[in-house]
């Protein structure tokens, strides 16, 4: 597969793979299961994947430690940090609000590396913007942990273009992972220029609109009654019948071209910059063969512009998150 830059140290293949949803938001997947497609996904050459401490919370990482073990050497491994978890006689339990002081930082990161099984963290993402601590002291605490030898680089998510500035003034940021796909170009406004301009990779989570871009959701029903979409507006009933149109038309343009609407929108995402390395989430071995195969799907600049104005923002209904969920998005 093609490869690609993210920052000066890392080099990816130009599919990743989301693994939150073998374990996290959308109901899990056996174990067993969850690792044949992660090692599927390395057999076609995917080489980048994404996790974090809050997907289970933490089962996601030891899914994925264990899963990639046998390949340590030929992948890159990202985690994140950022939320409070609470370690409870039941388990772990995510608690609201954010939290990245210094010396959660570096707590996190030694947890994280425990439960991947790893030495070092390829790549370490602060996973939202906490208010209460200054970005610089944030960095200067990941800085500390890529001197030490237990992360190679550092990431933001959802971050602002200001936050990414601050942030790369205290150490290079290697990576901007934000939701970006035909539904949600809220990074297009400031965030892909600025990393443009800095020369940091950019990594789109949710680029096939949380599965919707597929054509495979037509109505709430097909969702578990977890399914953390359940709680975004564009999945609510209503609104998500009124985007059908566009995703209709989106399957139509696609059948033409003799690709599946996934792999048309995973295509669009791909062409809008060479340090741009979009990470879907794949739970069946089908579907992860398929966005795979969009690596290799090559569009004129009109078919672009017209896959564009097929699935635009302006045209769908509903927020990308609660207003509660937006406010620690951006900052």
């Amino acid at each position: 597969m093609e490869q690609r830059k993210l920052g000066s140290d890392l080099t990816v293949s130009a599919i990743g793979l989301g693994c939150m949803g073998m374990s996290h938001a959308y109901g899990g997947q056996d174990e067993k299961e969850a690792i044949a497609t992660l090692h599927r996904a390395v057999e076609l050459g995917v080489t980048f994947f994404d996790t974090a401490e809050v997907y289970g919370p933490h089962t996601n990482e030891v899914l994925v430690g264990k899963g990639l073990r046998p390949f340590r050497d030929r992948v890159t491994i990202a985690t994140k940090f950022g939320f409070n978890i609470e370690e409870t006689p039941d388990g772990p339990v995510w608690r609201p609000g954010e939290n990245s002081r210094p010396e959660h930082v570096r707590a996190v990161a030694d947890a994280s590396l425990r439960r991947l099984g790893i030495e070092v963290i390829d790549l370490f993402y602060q996973h939202r913007v906490d208010p209460a601590v200054p970005i610089e002291d944030t960095v200067g605490a990941m800085a500390e942990l890529v001197e030490a030898g237990k992360v190679r680089a550092l990431g933001l998510s959802e971050a602002s273009a200001a936050t990414i500035r601050r942030a790369h003034a205290v150490h290079p940021i290697a990576a901007v992972q934000s939701e970006y796909s035909l539904w949600t170009r809220d990074p297009e406004a400031e965030v892909l220029a600025t990393c443009r301009e800095l020369g940091i990779g950019f990594v789109p989570f949710s680029p096939l609109g949380r599965g919707f871009l597929t054509g495979a959701i037509t109505s709430v029903n097909q969702l578990g009654e977890k399914d953390f979409r359940r709680t975004l507006p564009r999945f609510e009933e209503e609104n998500l019948k009124r985007n059908l149109a566009a995703v209709e038309r989106l399957k139509a343009f696609a059948s033409d071209k003799g690709v599946t609407a996934a792999q048309l929108a995973l295509a669009w995402v791909l062409h809008q910059g060479d340090t741009i390395v979009p990470i879907p989430g794949s739970r069946k071995i089908t579907n992860l063969e398929q966005n795979v195969a969009a690596a290799s799907i090559r569009l004129s600049a009109d078919e672009l512009a017209e896959i564009g104005a097929i699935v635009s923002p302006e045209h769908i209904a509903g927020a990308r998150y609660s207003k509660a969920m937006m406010q620690a998005a951006g900052r």
